[in-house]
């Protein structure tokens, strides 16, 4: 692609604005939890479920989402994902009953897939060699940095203007990206045609079975569904722990530690050393931070420390698809299998760090946390044995 620089940033920045939103279907009702609690007073427990039907879709079909994305092109799945999210989000400004609101969560589900999966596709196609490193590190904040957004504009405009009013904001956000991009990728990103064969159950078999016996598509992924076992589980669970003067100072520090490395540390040390090598790193770096608390240093300080640290578990995981695989249809598999690890670790995460806590005690679930890190980093070097051994690669 004969782009300029200036053009290719510019398009990184937009496609990151599509995480943004994917994100935002997420925050835009963990953040003001409390007022879509009480928009749906009769709710009770079901409640939690306005939250967690989003990860489900993901959970079931993030693989098919990645094939889909190879076989008809990134550019089509993103712009349709973007549609289906901006309906999603005016359809609930009217705040229909529980049981509708829940079926479009469904559907917004399928859209937040959708978007996960073709959007650091096409960032990795669109990027330089040189800038690919960087533009991963900046698509992997799309997480946090919507969550802090929403916690700063979001949350006070739902509470003066309601949550519809909230929803009617981030469905027009998604439709003006759906306008921007249609012009954007036309110049940036081969048209692609269709496939003959069909999308059957029997294929979708298939390239489950082909993503995770690679040890090159597979390695980001089950990497990734450590840190995310733990990552939401710990922002939810962890502020209970911390002084109450503290408290919000430290939470709101946690996410931003995050950020800061993954934006500024990762790339310069994608620079030098290979993308997995910096999850591993930053795998075995949580492991001691956790071992701080044996020396007595305050929960608050751990926290902040451990969620730095996991910013290079988080801006390398992305970064590492690209330099594993080299096709378009590789790393849409890959960022499939990303998605479908993620979300499910999103799932699992937080009733898993719950039992602990309840059954086991504080130091116990630590303990556990520790040793999902321990084995992620252990993982990730029998896959680089395996690449190793194959010789076949498939970076670019």
């Amino acid at each position: 692609m004969d782009l300029s620089p200036r053009f290719r940033l510019v398009t990184v920045l937009l496609l990151w604005c599509a995480g943004l939103a994917a994100a935002a279907q997420f925050s835009k009702i963990a953040v003001p939890f409390d007022l879509v609690q009480a928009a749906f007073p009769q709710a009770g427990t079901r409640i939690g479920w306005l939250l967690t039907l989003i990860s489900a879709t993901g959970a079931l079909l993030g693989m098919v989402a990645g094939t889909l994305v190879g076989r008809l092109g990134c550019e089509r799945i993103l712009l349709l994902s973007l549609l289906v999210g901006a309906a999603s989000s005016l359809w609930q400004s009217t705040l229909p009953d529980l049981p509708v609101m829940m079926a479009s969560r469904l559907i917004e589900g399928l859209s937040h897939l959708g978007i996960v999966v073709a959007t650091p596709t096409l960032i990795a196609e669109i990027s330089t060699d040189r800038m690919r490193g960087a533009a991963m590190s900046l698509w992997s904040s799309f997480f946090g940095v919507a969550f802090a957004v929403t916690a700063w504009l979001g949350y006070p405009l739902a509470s003066t203007h309601g949550l519809s009013a909230l929803f009617t904001a981030h469905g027009l956000f998604m439709a003006a990206l759906v306008a921007i991009l249609f012009f954007i990728l036309r110049r940036t990103t081969p048209a692609r045609t269709a496939p003959a064969t069909a999308l059957s159950l029997g294929l979708i078999l298939t390239q489950h079975r082909v993503a995770f016996r690679s040890p090159y598509i597979a390695a980001p992924a089950i990497g990734w569904l450590f840190y995310t076992l733990t990552f939401v589980s710990l922002l939810t669970i962890l502020p209970g722990l911390f002084p109450p003067d503290t408290r919000s100072t430290v939470t709101g520090l946690m996410p931003l530690a995050s950020i800061a490395v993954s934006l500024l540390i990762v790339p310069l040390l994608l620079s030098r050393v290979p993308a997995v090598s910096v999850v591993m790193l930053g795998f075995v770096l949580s492991v001691l931070t956790l071992a701080l608390l044996i020396l007595g240093v305050p929960v608050a300080i751990v926290a902040i420390a451990l969620f730095g640290v996991l910013g290079l578990v988080q801006g390398a995981s992305f970064a590492a698809v690209p330099q594993l695989n080299g096709s378009v249809e590789t790393r849409a598999l890959a960022n499939g299998a990303m998605a479908q690890m993620g979300n499910i670790g999103n799932l699992l995460g937080t009733p898993l760090l719950l039992a602990l806590l309840t059954f086991t005690g504080i130091e116990a679930a630590f303990a556990a946390i520790a040793g999902l890190y321990l084995v992620g980093a252990i993982l990730h070097r029998l896959f680089a044995i395996q690449r190793k051994r194959t010789g076949t690669f498939q970076g670019p």
